[in-house]
């Protein structure tokens, strides 16, 4: 079997899988706390990807939020901005598994073969995926909430939000499928100036019209390749957390803006 190993384990995220599963386990108790009694079934999400210390507390909020439909979820089709390789198009990974300290996720090769007659901008890139972290500090939630699911991990490089909306809807059609976007918001700017921009970033996503741009969110490709399809499919964007790194283990001089949203039918 290939496996794609943990990269980030000890940096972003604890690497000591009994420590990790605590701080998860803690981390989903106070966000379920916090969460309104009455919440659709998420199709998709917005989450952040920095170190738990930063952004995990934002991040629970969106994965407690699963737990009450988790038995329906089987595939998870995550999508994260490139950080360490730059490259033109969609990158899938040609690995049979992604190892967290929690154990393996299995990929759906099905899924990333589909992609690849699909979709001309898609290739296989391992060293897109190697050093990745915007895709693997999302592994270990889903794999405390979901348990077993299969992977598909996609990177975004250089490529038209356009494109990979139309990657996304050959997939989409699958009810046993959640699409995961991975992004922060505004970075390194003061924390009043990113509290304003953080917050008309998010209230584009919560219209569903216009798009961001990257200055607003790393994963703005990802964000504008949803926003569409979930205006098409009539889900309904809920903000469930917004916080940025002022407000958790950073300074307020530059700071790193995070949300959860999730997205669901409107009447599910």
């Amino acid at each position: 079997m290939s496996v794609r190993p943990a990269a980030v384990a000890n940096l972003f995220y604890p690497a000591e899988a009994s420590e990790l599963r605590g701080y998860i386990h803690a981390a989903l108790h106070d966000a379920a706390a916090q969460l309104p009694e009455s919440l659709a079934q998420a199709k998709a999400m917005i989450v952040p990807h920095a170190g738990y210390i930063y952004s995990g507390t934002t991040a629970a909020f969106a994965y407690a939020a699963l737990q009450t439909g988790k038995a329906d979820i089987h595939r998870v089709v995550l999508l994260g901005p490139a950080h360490r390789v730059a490259f033109d198009g969609i990158a899938l990974s040609g690995k049979d598994a992604f190892a967290t300290p929690l154990g393996l996720v299995p990929l759906d090769k099905l899924g990333r073969e589909q992609i690849l007659n699909l979709t001309p901008e898609a290739q296989i890139n391992d060293a897109a995926h190697a050093q990745e972290h915007g895709l693997e500090v999302q592994l270990p939630f889903l794999q405390m909430v979901l348990g077993e699911f299969s992977l598909l991990p996609v990177c975004l490089g250089m490529v038209p939000p356009e494109r990979v909306s139309c990657m996304m809807e050959s997939l989409w059609d699958d009810p046993h499928s959640l699409f995961v976007i991975s992004s922060d918001l505004s970075h390194f700017h003061s924390y009043d100036a990113a509290c304003n921009i953080d917050q008309h970033s998010i209230a584009t996503v919560l219209q569903m019209q216009s798009p961001l741009n990257h200055e607003q969110a790393c994963g703005a490709t990802g964000i504008n390749a949803l926003l569409p399809i979930a205006r098409n499919k009539h889900l309904r964007p809920k903000l469930l957390d917004y916080r940025n790194s002022g407000d958790t283990a950073g300074d307020k001089d530059r700071v790193v803006g995070y949300a959860a949203v999730v997205f669901s039918p409107e009447h599910g």
